[in-house]
């Protein structure tokens, strides 16, 4: 592991919750049944991060492929996009593991467990998972360093590199739809604001506030990273949808709240039970499904129902 000063606190992997939505809640049990015969069919049991994520799509059967982006390689996953593409669903994984103690960075801030990768393997639609710069292996390429997975995961250097992977990867003309687990939801919101052909941002349990996230946890702020709170307000034309879990300790659905305020096009949903990877996997099919409607208002009322099954009697 690498050494830094102890100037730079830990700033939040994607850890589980201390407390979780499962005890006593015999729905979960239900949800996890269904995530279960996902997480067999992926086959992930490797600790190693590479592994796990190669092993996780050759069981789907995706494509995987480097591209350049602005100066770094991204690790990408595709799954059923044509030559001359119409709609993609990308999907962004969350920051991962940049710290492994409070003054320790790792080494391969990689996601041992890419949830993104696993909403994406039950996705039908032609779909792109789109690693960042420097995860996936690739943390010793050239002018990969810390900075770009700690203070810097937001910044403007990863979300141009992220834009230019994004476009060599499905074209000019592709009509997209970003899809942002954790960091990834920050990540999907900041590169929105940067293309002209993404129609919607989903995010689920997305850091859409990182200085108040920063604050709620005592970790100093990310003076490098772009904060999608203080950016200006996505075109009307991305449709937005933000999912959070009502027991997330990690990353509050209070959090963020002020993002897209007042544009009839922003749809929120909290799902009471939820916490900040339980249970995404099982209800994701049928949050799929509510893509497919044409109007944000019969999205939202979708969702709702979908949130008040899950939460049970």
């Amino acid at each position: 592991m690498l050494s830094f000063t102890a100037l730079y606190p830990r700033h939040g992997a994607d850890l589980p919750d201390r407390a979780t939505a499962s005890a006593g809640r015999p729905w979960v049990s239900r949800l996890r049944a269904i995530a279960l015969l996902v997480l067999i069919g992926l086959a992930v049991g490797c600790t190693d991060a590479v592994k796990d994520s190669a092993g996780a799509v050759n069981a789907v059967g995706q494509d995987r492929r480097l591209v350049t982006g602005a100066g770094f390689e991204h690790l990408t996953y595709r799954h059923g996009i044509p030559p001359n593409p119409g709609e993609v669903r990308v999907y962004l994984e969350g920051d991962g593991l940049p710290w492994v103690s409070h003054t320790r960075i790792a080494r391969d801030p990689s996601p041992r467990t890419p949830l993104a990768l696993r909403l994406m393997a039950q996705d039908p639609a032609p779909s792109l998972y789109l690693g960042r710069p420097c995860y996936h292996g690739l943390a010793h390429s050239s002018g990969c360093a810390p900075w770009l997975w700690t203070h810097g995961r937001y910044s403007v250097t990863v979300v141009d590199s992220m834009v230019a992977a994004l476009r060599r990867a499905v074209g000019p003309k592709a009509r997209i739809s970003l899809i942002g687990y954790s960091g990834g939801g920050a990540l999907a919101m900041l590169m929105a604001g940067r293309m002209d052909n993404v129609e919607r941002v989903v995010t689920i349990a997305a850091n859409l506030d990182i200085d108040a996230w920063a604050d709620l946890h005592g970790y100093s702020r990310l003076s490098g990273s772009l904060n999608p709170a203080a950016a200006p307000p996505l075109p009307g034309r991305v449709r937005q949808i933000h999912l959070a879990g009502g027991r997330d300790l990690q990353v509050p659905a209070s959090l963020g709240q002020a993002v897209g305020v007042g544009l009839p096009e922003v749809v929120r949903i909290t799902f009471p039970d939820f916490d900040h990877r339980c249970c995404w996997e099982g209800v994701w099919p049928s949050v799929l499904a509510t893509l497919e409607q044409p109007d944000s208002a019969d999205q939202a009322a979708s969702l709702r129902r979908l949130a008040a099954v899950a939460a049970g009697p």
